[in-house]
């Protein structure tokens, strides 16, 4: 077999989701108790199989998983962005691992946009995790309304068409290290970085297809490096991630991805995508309402 830049970056991928999965093996052997009883494995179950489907066609997985923890209320808004960074990488992984086999791409601009990302993502962790829940739900509720933004750009046509190219040329690969790393950051407090890393690729005369390896693999490090982080900051208590979660959405949503790659022909994307927008602008209200509550009653209390 010839080791080829892409398969060693395929390895890479598997080795670095195998160290994530045992760091959150350690951890959820430590929190064992909080696995205990029925309560929200059903919920969360079916989360993972609805958002993992929608990720794998494209639209993305964080606002619609964010806004189904907030509408079922499935756990406190601070746990959130710790959740989300913890329970979607194997399903991430599998992904990663057919868009990279299936979708030509430049080595070099895949290595580079995936490393900025990763960075981003481990520097963001370390600061979302320490925030109080305040600063949290604004911080969401502004994160999914530029989500809608940039999906109601696609919708309407607005973005870019983008290009033909695989790879990028030295000053545009840096702009785009530059953005990957703040979408890295992002993707720590729930802006999934699909849409944002579409409107780059178009921006950047990339072809459009270029979006999936570039958005996947860089999803394949920085998801779990960012979990490992809030895994680290994890305390009995002052928890940062859901459990349940961590679980459910990782294997069970395996079966989403599975019937998005295998069985789905042909699905209104559109459709799909407008019901989301909808879904992400009520739930943005509501962060935001109760963000902004918070707010006041902490400095009538000062």
């Amino acid at each position: 077999m010839e080791i080829t830049p892409l398969f060693v970056f395929q390895i890479l991928v598997v080795v670095m989701g195998a160290v994530f999965l045992v760091i959150l093996f350690v951890d959820l052997r430590k929190n064992r108790d909080e696995l205990k009883g029925k309560k929200g494995w059903l919920n969360l179950s079916i989360a993972g199989v609805i958002t993992q489907f929608f990720d794998t066609l494209g639209i993305g997985s964080y606002g619609p998983l964010t806004a189904w923890f907030k509408i079922t209320k499935a756990m406190p808004d601070k746990l959130i962005p710790g959740t989300l960074n913890t329970c979607t990488v194997v399903t991430c992984l599998f992904m990663t691992l057919a868009y990279t086999t299936v979708i030509e791409v430049e080595v070099v601009t895949l290595f580079t946009l995936v490393a900025a990302a990763t960075l981003g993502a481990v520097i963001g962790a370390g600061i979302v995790s320490k925030l109080n829940q305040t600063f949290i739900r604004i911080g969401m509720g502004v994160a999914l309304i530029i989500v809608v933004c940039v999906m109601l750009a696609g919708i309407f046509g607005l973005m870019p068409v983008g290009g033909e190219a695989i790879g990028l040329a030295l000053p545009q690969l840096i702009i785009s290290a530059v953005i990957c790393f703040a979408l890295g950051a992002l993707m720590t407090i729930g802006v999934g970085c699909y849409a944002p890393m579409m409107a780059l690729v178009f921006a950047m005369g990339l072809s459009p297809a270029v979006a999936f390896p570039i958005m996947m693999g860089s999803c394949a490090f920085l998801i779990p490096a960012a979990g490992m982080r809030f895994i680290r900051e994890n305390k009995k208590d002052n928890p940062t991630y859901n459990k349940k979660a961590s679980l459910c959405v990782n294997f069970v949503g395996c079966i989403g991805v599975a019937v998005a790659v295998f069985i789905v022909v042909s699905i209104p994307l559109t459709a799909l995508k407008w019901l989301v927008c909808a879904v992400l602008i009520y739930t943005s209200i509501m962060l935001l309402r109760d963000g902004f509550k918070g707010r006041k009653a902490a400095k009538e209390a000062a």
